[in-house]
């Protein structure tokens, strides 16, 4: 193909194209070092923030390096040693606790207050709850202390310790709201004991607390004259919980539900 150029067109001489290179690199150069002169400012000038300021920039190091050193400290030497004593107190108020629960009503209650109190030289819930608070042992405390009062028909003080234990595990923090309820309903406040059964029933999902307190939902929903809810909840055992045995007290109570409509 052939190739036409411009009129007047001269090419350039091989001098100039090399001129034009040269030119091309020096402005390059020159723009290269404008931004390294911009970066060098720019880092003079942190340097001499960081020279003005250096005082104040390590007392904030070492306060950081002090409170996490003492956080460590914390754990290892106070926190750890706290938890294993709590732990061996708590284990006579768990078994005086474990022996009224299963064993002989005629003296459940004498063995429930010396869970409670201590025996035997070691501490009782209470006394766990109020010399080791923070601790999982307290924590938990605050758990059988809780059952102990409902067991011994000491309902506010039931409410008022199941409500202090943090249950995040898949079993006893159903309970524990479940215990709430329970407490509530034998003090004849009725709505709040259906709130607590359906925290409980909803809070974690199981095959053991969630059919066990959508039943008792179900049943207090009646009593309140709720019938709608509770045929949401009695269905809801018969659909997902079918092998149970609260399924099968579900089709009493569902049939007394329906014909309150």
């Amino acid at each position: 193909m052939a190739t036409y150029k411009k009129r007047g067109y001269k090419p350039k001489k091989k001098a100039e194209i090399i001129e034009d290179v040269v030119e091309d690199i020096a402005v390059e150069d020159s723009t290269t070092a404008e931004v390294f002169d911009k970066l060098d400012e720019g880092a003079s000038k942190t340097e001499e923030w960081v020279a003005a300021n250096q005082k104040y920039i390590f007392i904030v190091i070492g306060i950081i390096v002090v409170a996490v050193m003492g956080y460590l400290g914390f754990q290892k030497f106070i926190q750890e040693p706290k938890e294993i004593d709590a732990t061996n107190e708590m284990f006579q108020a768990q078994e005086y606790f474990d022996n009224a629960l299963n064993g002989n009503e005629k003296v459940s209650d004498s063995l429930y207050n010396l869970a409670l109190t201590g025996g035997n030289g070691k501490y009782g819930f209470l006394e766990i709850i109020e010399n080791y608070g923070g601790t999982k042992a307290a924590n938990l405390a605050e758990y059988y202390a809780g059952f102990a009062y409902l067991n011994t028909n000491k309902y506010q003080e039931a409410i008022a310790h199941l409500e202090k234990f943090n249950g995040g595990d898949e079993i006893l923090g159903p309970l524990a709201a479940g215990g709430i309820g329970d407490a509530f309903a034998q003090l004849n406040q009725m709505e709040d004991a259906l709130k607590y059964y359906e925290k409980a029933a909803t809070s974690q999902t199981n095959e053991f607390t969630t059919p066990k307190f959508l039943l008792k939902a179900g049943v207090t929903a009646i009593s309140l004259g709720k019938a709608d809810v509770a045929i949401k909840y009695l269905e809801r055992i018969k659909e997902e919980y079918s092998k149970t045995t609260e399924a099968n007290q579900a089709d009493v109570y569902l049939g007394q539900a329906k014909a309150m409509k």
